[in-house]
């Protein structure tokens, strides 16, 4: 009995040991084929040569360049260096359009219901703060700046914001507002207003090229009436509701006009003697006759204004000698202008829907009393 259990004990044994050696055969079989592979792996980039094992930086630059047609090595072998990483850049938009396709047409102008600041500037979430705006989607041809001259209006501004930022939106203008306040009580002065206007925009931003001149109570009621510059000065209130939507006369250049930069710069600007009400509207147009320019205007159609109704300014009387005046533009354009202007900034204060400057023009002359 155990001589039999110890020849089966054998035989296991043996078979064991048989078992143990196939297996180690089998993992040296198997150690030498993965050896190879890996051998073979390292021995591709033994044949790109040392230099681009010291300076891998080199060699993915190389690699890089040979994958542009027109890509030039560096002469030294060193790798080049760029002079600034190349970041992400801004995709090209298209011209914006001579006739913007979201125009509405015929407006509902109206100034009965609550005109909060607030209200007005949740409508406007695309204009920056002191009243910038560019449209997202094409590049306009022109930069607008706005020039609103002011004293005591807020409520007229109030509307004038509501209405006149949606329409210059639709309009696909790159604009600002600038609303020009006289300080004091004295005599209003509009055409010097206007000039501080053209100076103080230009010094925000020297790309304006389009200057739109703008009552704070006149509001057009027809978003085709387009606040652009062209070849020549353009008048765009010529049908007021309190002149029966009609021209009062051939020669009014009132309420709200348009030069480029180098058409007021052509004619002086506005004259800065004008104290009071009426009269410098006139003169400009006088010197924009003088400089052998013509005025255009748009269709009467569109070129409807509804005039916020207020009182007048008690500080606003008409110009005693504005008659005279007018009838000199000739010899004074060239000494009373833009040239001549004289003020003083007290405040630049940028809102969310414009920018306002406060500045101290002076005083007006003494006039001998009437009679």
């Amino acid at each position: 009995m155990s001589r039999l259990l110890g020849g089966t004990l054998e035989r296991v044994c043996k078979a064991v040991l048989l078992l143990c050696l196939l297996h180690f055969l089998v993992a040296v079989i198997l150690y030498f084929d993965v050896y190879a592979q890996h051998l073979a792996f390292f021995s591709r980039f033994s044949a790109r040569g040392p230099a681009h094992a010291l300076h891998p930086a080199a060699s993915s630059s190389s690699s890089s360049n040979c994958s542009r047609p027109n890509a030039t090595a560096s002469s030294s072998g060193l790798p080049e260096v760029p002079s600034a990483l190349p970041g992400p850049t801004a995709p090209m938009l298209p011209p914006c359009p001579d006739s913007p396709p979201g125009l509405v047409g015929r407006l509902l102008i109206e100034f009965t219901s609550p005109m909060p600041l607030e209200r007005v500037q949740r409508e406007n979430p695309g204009v920056l703060m002191g009243g910038r705006y560019t449209p997202p989607d094409c590049t306009p041809a022109q930069t607008v700046a706005v020039i609103i001259p002011f004293r005591h209006r807020e409520h007229h501004l109030r509307y004038w914001l509501h209405y006149l930022h949606p329409i210059l939106r639709r309009q696909r203008l790159r604009y600002g507002v600038y609303v020009i306040n006289q300080h004091g009580e004295d005599t209003f002065n509009r055409a010097k207003l206007l000039n501080v206007g053209f100076l103080e925009a230009l010094k925000e931003d020297a790309a304006y090229d389009c200057f739109i001149f703008s009552d704070v109570d006149l509001v057009p009621m027809d978003d085709r009436n387009l606040y652009r510059c062209g070849d020549q000065p353009r008048h765009f209130a010529i049908a007021m509701d309190k002149f029966g939507f009609r021209l009062p006369y051939a020669g009014y250049f009132g309420g709200v006009s348009g030069l480029s930069k180098a058409q007021f710069l052509k004619i002086n600007g506005f004259p800065n003697e004008y104290w009071g009400w009426g009269g410098e509207d006139d003169d400009i147009f006088n010197r924009i006759s003088l400089t052998g320019m013509k005025i255009s205007r748009p269709d009467i159609r569109i070129g409807r204004y509804r005039m916020i109704k207020h009182d007048r300014d008690k500080h606003n009387e008409p110009n005693p000698q504005r008659f005279t005046k007018i009838q000199n533009t000739k010899l004074t354009m060239k000494r009373d202008g833009i040239g001549s202007v004289r003020y003083q900034v007290l405040e630049v204060s940028r809102q969310p829907l414009f920018t306002n400057i406060t500045v101290d023009i002076g005083r007006p002359p003494s006039w001998p009393p009437r009679g």
